[in-house]
């Protein structure tokens, strides 16, 4: 049975772990932090809950997967969200877009005039194409180089669907006439955290893929994903530790041996898989000369966006859309201010706010709780945006709101109190590189295929998270935490046969320090294991 060490509890660490533990494996898994979920996160308040990160599930047939392999459903209660969104436009324009891709085309010629619902279906069907070049060959598989982006365009049909010299945007000029949709179409590139105008055209399978397969929210927060998938690795015996920061991946004659904690102990392993960023990995974690070669590619790339947020706990309940977007008049400005050479808070943004309608997420029913998000460049005091300097994030927060009241939603009267989040801070909360939400961004003709590959370049080190193959978001990270289980693979008995071990929760290594039920080591002083 291997003993595998995972880094990170975030979505992606939490489901490789499960995995892993399902296939026998014994895992102990280490987060930094004081709790689990890493981006997943909630903040609470005077009865009022906030979902801190993702505030909406695609894919859900992969979270399915993910719990039906490890043991059964977690009984979560996932509802459809209709309409997905509700988008508002600099001149006035209102589109509700349906949960229902069948209605999608009438809305569009009702909202943005006839001809709109047509053009659209016919990029639609084009993205279902690409979506069946791409899904499985490309997400659910791993993708190490320049090798595997050939072999998936080894015909000449397929090559021109991916089109990788075409950009997002470029495609939304040539297929949508009306401005206003190819608005819409462009922020898709923001779920990647990238700018449409150098993000490939490949990703046009997002909108696709939020239509086709629908938008879904989970009642009480999505965190309660995150608290369902610690609870999957507590059943399969998985040992979580909080507070439990890795500062290096020990490695002998080019494998990963284990890892030393920043109180100096050393714990080995078999295997260790990486749920931190990729460049925190490359740079801090993994020092050898294996790490050069990565350590360069991700200095030269660009960090992906990163996200300016407000908490607003609002006396009245205004009802409506759970997802509202207002776009702004010059959207190209707005990835000029955050992912530009000049980077600098967004003078005019769009603005993204989550308000479900939750009786678990509210202290009563004369209240409501809205999230409320901004695109804004990564915190890097040295080159761009230093988030912490005194008096930005309250300057930038009532900019924020007055924008708001200028776009007609003026909730400033309502409000209770409010909650600032910067990148600083997502960066010390989560270890994200300037708070950059994905990582890196999605630019370049192969770049949202080449993200950091799954398998490091030292035997036995994996990466799973939104940083690496094949991207961020819920579905992705899922998807790359089946990338990383299926490498690994079984734990295998010495003689070939699955392991039996795994059958018996009692079973350890003898020299693998184990919590007890109290939380405390056996053999000495450890992190307090999760509650």
């Amino acid at each position: 049975m291997s003993r595998v060490i995972v880094i990170g509890a975030g979505v992606g660490g939490l489901a490789v772990a499960a995995r892993l533990a399902a296939q026998g494996h014994a895992v102990a898994l280490h987060e930094r932090a004081a709790t689990h979920g890493g981006k997943l996160g909630t903040y609470e308040r005077d009865g009022f809950a906030f979902d801190t990160g993702p505030s909406l599930l695609t894919l859900p047939q992969v979270l399915d997967e993910l719990f039906a392999d490890t043991g059964g459903p977690a009984g979560l209660d996932v509802v459809p969200v209709d309409p997905i969104c509700a988008y508002r436009f600099a001149d006035g324009t209102r589109l509700d877009m349906p949960h229902d891709p069948a209605d999608v085309p009438a809305a569009l010629d009702a909202a943005l005039g006839p001809g709109s619902g047509a053009a659209w279906e016919a990029l639609y069907r084009r993205s279902g194409r690409l979506w069946d070049l791409v899904g499985d060959t490309v997400l659910r598989r791993p993708f190490d180089g320049p090798r595997d982006l050939l072999r998936l365009s080894h015909r000449l049909r397929d090559l021109r669907e991916v089109a990788p010299w075409r950009s997002l945007a470029g495609l939304g000029r040539a297929a949508l006439p009306d401005p206003r949709l190819r608005t819409w179409f462009n922020r898709y590139a923001t779920y990647s955290g990238s700018d449409p105008r150098r993000t490939p055209s490949v990703l046009s399978v997002t909108p696709y893929v939020e239509q086709r397969f629908g938008a879904w929210y989970v009642r009480g927060g999505l965190r309660t994903v995150g608290d369902a998938l610690l609870a999957r690795c507590r059943d399969l015996g998985v040992e979580v530790y909080l507070g439990s920061e890795v500062a290096e991946v020990r490695t002998e004659r080019g494998r990963a041996t284990g890892v030393r904690l920043a109180d100096g102990t050393t714990l080995r392993a078999d295997l260790v898989v990486c749920n931190a960023d990729a460049s925190v990995l490359y740079e801090r974690l993994l020092t050898g000369p294996e790490a050069a070669r990565p350590r360069r590619t991700l200095r030269r790339a660009p960090r992906s966006l990163a996200g300016f947020v407000l908490l607003l706990a609002l006396d009245g309940r205004v009802p409506g859309p759970a997802h509202r977007v207002w776009f702004p008049a010059d959207h190209d400005a707005e990835f000029d201010a955050t992912l530009g050479r000049r980077p600098a808070p967004v003078a005019d943004p769009t603005i993204y706010v989550h308000a479900p309608d939750d009786p678990a997420l509210r202290p009563d029913d004369a209240s409501e709780g809205w999230f409320v998000l901004v695109n804004a460049p990564p915190h890097d005091p040295g080159r761009g945006v230093d988030w912490d300097v005194a008096g930005l994030r309250e300057r930038y927060a009532d900019h924020v709101l007055a924008t708001l009241a200028t776009r007609g939603e003026d909730v400033r009267g309502r409000l209770r109190w409010r909650e600032i989040r910067t990148p600083a801070d997502l960066e010390r909360d989560t270890g994200a590189p300037g708070g950059a939400i994905y990582g890196t961004a999605s630019h370049g003709a192969r770049a949202a295929m080449l993200r950091p590959a799954n398998r490091a370049p030292v035997d036995g080190l994996y990466l799973v998270g939104g940083s690496a193959h094949p991207g961020g978001g819920l579905p992705l990270v899922l998807l790359s935490a089946g990338i990383v289980a299926g490498l690994i693979g079984p734990a295998r008995h010495p003689s070939g046969r699955d392991d039996p071990a795994h059958r018996d929760p009692d079973h350890r290594d003898p020299d693998h320090r184990d919590p007890d039920r109290s939380g405390a080591a056996r053999s000495a002083p450890r992190p307090r294991p999760a509650a």
